[in-house]
This record gives C-alpha cells, sequence and structure tokens, in this order.
C-alpha cells in the first residue's frame, strides 16, 4: 500500500524544504504538490532537492493553462533531477478557472484532456528515442523538435501520468490512458469506488485494450483521527466544514446518494445556493460523517482503514499532523498500516 500525504498548498517556498523532510521522517511513500496559490513544478524542484526516497508527484497540475510541451519539459527536468521520483498528475480543472482565471478557451474538456495526455506522451517519446516529432491530435498539434531543443533520453525512463476525476467520462478516460489515478476525495468511498468509480476506469480500460489492469488508484478519504478522544472531536468538527462545503456543490453529491444522504444533499446544495455558508456544517451530523469518512485514534486507524479499503486501492492519502508533537504516536502508525 503506497501511503501518501499533501504539502500543504500555502507552504512557502522557503518552508517546502523543512516540510518534505517532515514528511519523509513520518514514512510516507510520496507528496502529492497542488497546484492552487504556487506554481507546482517549482514546489516539485524544491520537494525533490530535499528528500532521499520520497515520490514527488504533481495532484494536479491544471493542464491547459500550458502548452503540452511546457508540461512535458518541466517533467522531463523533474524526472531527470530527481532520479526517477517525480510523476506527473494532470487534470482539467472547471471551466469558471479556466476561462476566467487562465484566460483560456474552453472545450470538452474529456475529449481535450486525452488529446494532452497523448501530446505529453508523444513528446515524451520524442525526447527518449531521437525520432521526429509528428502528433496531430484534435487539440494540439506537434510537428516540429529542432536538436537544439531536444533534452535528450532519460536514463530513468519518462515519468508516469497520473489523473483524477468524478464523472464518468473522466474517469473512463484515466481508465484508458492514464498510468494512475487519484480519487477525488467525495469519490474515495469504498461504496462510490466499487459503484462509479472502478466501473468507469474498468470501461475505460477495456474499451483502449489495456492488457495491464489498468491504473494504479490511490483514494483520498478525510480521515478523521488524533492521539485520543478529545483530538478526534476537534479533528471531526474541521472535517465536518470541509466535506460539508464539497458536498454542497451538486457535482460531487453522488456518494450522498449512494448512501442513502439524498436529503442531506439537498439541504447543502440549497443552502449553497443562497450563499448560507456559516450553515453547511450543521448540516452534516455525526451520523452522516459516520457512514462517511473512516474514524480512529491512531492506535485504532491500522483495523479501520484495512477495513474500509484492503483490496480495494494501490494507495491511500492522509493528512500529516497538525501538531508535530504527535510526530512519534502518528509514524508509529503509519508503520503498523504498512506491516499489515
Amino acid at each position: 500500500m503506497e501511503i501518501v500525504t499533501s504539502l500543504a498548498a500555502p507552504t512557502p517556498l522557503a518552508e517546502v524544504g523543512a516540510g518534505v523532510r517532515r514528511i519523509e521522517r513520518l514514512g510516507f511513500d510520496t507528496v502529492h504538490v497542488s497546484e492552487t496559490v504556487r506554481d507546482p513544478f517549482s514546489v516539485c524542484a524544491l520537494a525533490v532537492e530535499h528528500s532521499g526516497r520520497l515520490t514527488v508527484r504533481t495532484s494536479m497540475v491544471v493542464a491547459f493553462a500550458r502548452s503540452p510541451m511546457v508540461t512535458a519539459c518541466a517533467a522531463w527536468d523533474l524526472a531527470h533531477f530527481s532520479g526517477g521520483r517525480f510523476q506527473l498528475g494532470l487534470a482539467s480543472q472547471v471551466r469558471g478557472n479556466i476561462v476566467g482565471r487562465y484566460s483560456v478557451e474552453w472545450a470538452d474538456p474529456v475529449a481535450r484532456l486525452g488529446d494532452y495526455v497523448g501530446a505529453v506522451r508523444a513528446i515524451f517519446a520524442a525526447f527518449q528515442d531521437g525520432g521526429p516529432l509528428d502528433y496531430r491530435g484534435e487539440h494540439y498539434t506537434f510537428t516540429r523538435l529542432q536538436p537544439y531543443f531536444d533534452p535528450g533520453p532519460l536514463d530513468v525512463g519518462a515519468p508516469s501520468i497520473w489523473l483524477g476525476g468524478v464523472n464518468r467520462r473522466m474517469c473512463e478516460l484515466a481508465g484508458g490512458v492514464a498510468d494512475g489515478f487519484v480519487a477525488h476525495p467525495t469519490g474515495s468511498h469504498p461504496v462510490s469506488l466499487r459503484e462509479r468509480v472502478f466501473p468507469a476506469l474498468s470501461a475505460g480500460c477495456e474499451g483502449a485494450g489495456r492488457a495491464d489492469g489498468g491504473p494504479r488508484v490511490v483514494v483520498v478519504p478525510k480521515v478523521i483521527t488524533g492521539r485520543d478522544d478529545a483530538a478526534l472531536a476537534v479533528k471531526r468538527e474541521a472535517v465536518r466544514s470541509e466535506l460539508a462545503f464539497l458536498y454542497s456543490t451538486p457535482a460531487y453529491r453522488g456518494t450522498l446518494d449512494l448512501l442513502g444522504l439524498q436529503e442531506t444533499a439537498d439541504r447543502l446544495i440549497a443552502a449553497a445556493a443562497v450563499k448560507a455558508w456559516d450553515s453547511l456544517p450543521r448540516l452534516l451530523d455525526d451520523a452522516a460523517l459516520a457512514v462517511l469518512v473512516p474514524q480512529g485514534t491512531y492506535a485504532e486507524l491500522p483495523k479501520v482503514l484495512r477495513e474500509w479499503y484492503s483490496g480495494l486501492c494501490q494507495g491511500i492519502s492522509l493528512a500529516v499532523p497538525e501538531d508535530a508533537g504527535d510526530d512519534e504516536e502518528f509514524a508509529d502508525m503509519l508503520a503498523a498500516l504498512r506491516a499489515k
């Protein structure tokens, strides 16, 4: 089981090194680097420099804001610099951000992202093999790579490509073209995985004629954990607020519907529609949280997570403790989780 965490998105560049060293000491295998308020490739370069064994994966780079050539060059440099520890996660983002934040035209995100992945793989192949670059897709065309601009081959090979997704078409795309898949927090419940995510990944894998079983899957549950019951109570309120906000988005209600929480979904969405943000946490009660996310102290959590996810996925993402005083106990928990 790959054990993953995310570097806090607001982490200043000057603090990335310390954050990554702590993550490595705790015993994580992989660190995810998001794209929100920092350039992800800059953060990844620092993460690679300040770690010795961690896999560093973007989760996720906003693909459409960049030419596939720009992305491929950055990923190639990081793969070389890391000795093969870098992995490229790509995502479409939503229309509002693509158009309003990045000033990029919007098109069918699934088809476009599939074309994007195809273009990046073609560029990687040209870098690695030295052959001509001739990729012609619906959205991207690349026919020029002079030797002056060719970085040359890597001893470690091209970076693997990871995708994420919530809706069926995006999951099917991942099943067809991705090396790995990072489930959305609202799609990481075992019921959602079995009923929605895995069938879509399998359909995409079959449609593409893959013989390797499809992408590796990392789940991202919003786990409620801590050293004792008092810490659990504090964490429960933080998770309640985060999940209430996420599930107030209509596109994310699918798991609530599958779990018989349709009325909760309706109330959350209605409150968000009138911008009653402060009321959202009150609409997600303890009974709903108990159904939605794994909960337990550090001592209890390995057993709980095995009950939820054993045999379902190849990796799981957990948050680092907010209190560094918990690090030793948390590291013991990760070791126990890995031992089973």
